[in-house]
């Protein structure tokens, strides 16, 4: 039987696969078509918008109903991460009460693909006499919600990628697009970095790798493996097991850092030495060993380590001295890997 036949029992509805994958790929045709148009329709009302969200005092709130509803609810997430404080508001909701979360010092968002939504063009009086910013995004540039809106964002697309038209597909994912574009506009306008981004997702993996350092996870204090230069190896070996990071520092008598001894080094000087009782840790120590600064981020430790295939790090202070010790455990444990 050929792949692309279906399998499906005679007398069955479902269509063979190829039919399946011609509809999918005439959707993406559609909704590509629909997102590369709003490049030709990007204008000063899409600058005025950005005017007054980069001048708001307040948040951006907004709003829409239905489908639209929910692509106001991710762009108002999207601004949110990104630098623009922003929430949704059901505009049903807000005709019976939440329209006291708005205030004259914020701007309104309002998407509806028609324009002539009513729960949304019923808070139009509203918004004009508290004197709040509008922002529309519609379908529709000569209609009502467009005309009252301090500036018009033109997400309308030529057909939805719905057989029928009607379902409501382009259009919500031209909004969407738009609403990226106007996110990532803003981000760039007020010069938003990483560390930005992760003060906001302090809990995700991406917030820990641009947020810890080295000395939030370093051991320290009598977690920190240490002998002095010249100690026998049987002390390193000890120091060693008795701290279970898999190396130790060696310090001279200033307590610089002169190099470490690790877990790898010992099978180095089994493999060359056949007796261990005269070595001192001078004789097989790796020097200067591999360091790092206390304010690095966690992230550039996990690199290092990686770069030079080691699972632990030194952390030294600027004159040398040796302040902590990190493992590649810590780094799993914390989220940062």
């Amino acid at each position: 039987m050929n792949s692309d036949e279906s399998t499906a029992p005679p007398g069955s509805a479902t269509p063979a696969t190829s039919t399946l994958r011609e509809s999918a790929r005439r959707t993406l045709r559609i909704e590509e078509q629909a997102i590369a148009a709003l490049k030709g329709r990007l204008d000063s009302h899409f600058d005025r918008a950005c005017e007054l969200m980069l001048a708001c005092q307040g948040r951006v709130v907004v709003t829409g109903m239905g489908k639209s509803g929910h692509v106001a609810g991710k762009i108002a997430a999207t601004l949110a991460s990104t630098g623009t404080p922003a929430f949704f508001v059901h505009p049903g909701e807000a005709s019976h009460g939440d329209l006291g979360m708005i205030t004259p010092g914020d701007v309104v968002l309002a998407l509806s693909n028609s324009g002539e939504t009513a729960e949304v063009t019923a808070l139009l009086p509203l918004l004009k006499r508290i004197g709040t910013p509008l922002i529309s995004m519609t379908g529709r540039p000569e209609s009502t919600l467009a005309r009252h809106a301090d500036a018009h964002l033109d997400a309308g697309v030529e057909r939805e990628a719905c057989p029928l038209d009607l379902a409501p597909t382009a259009s919500t994912t031209a909004a969407l697009a738009l609403g990226d574009a106007l996110a990532v506009a803003l981000l760039e306008a007020r010069g938003f970095t990483a560390e930005d981004f992760a003060l906001s997702h302090p809990g995700g993996s991406l917030g820990k790798r641009l947020l810890l350092r080295v000395s939030d996870l370093m051991h320290q204090g009598e977690r920190l493996p240490s002998v002095p230069l010249g100690s026998p190896l049987r002390d390193a070996l000890l120091e060693i097991t008795r701290q279970g990071l898999g190396f130790t520092c060696v310090v001279d008598e200033q307590n610089r850092l002169i190099g470490v001894y690790t877990d790898g080094d010992l099978r180095r000087t089994l493999d060359q030495h056949q007796d261990l009782s005269q070595l001192t840790v001078d004789d097989v120590m790796t020097r200067p060993g591999k360091r790092i600064a206390p304010d690095v981020l966690a992230a550039e430790a996990v690199r290092m380590m990686e770069d030079n295939l080691i699972t632990a790090l030194a952390v030294v202070d600027e004159a040398g001295h040796p302040i902590g010790a990190l493992h590649m455990h810590d780094l799993l444990r914390s989220g940062v890997i």
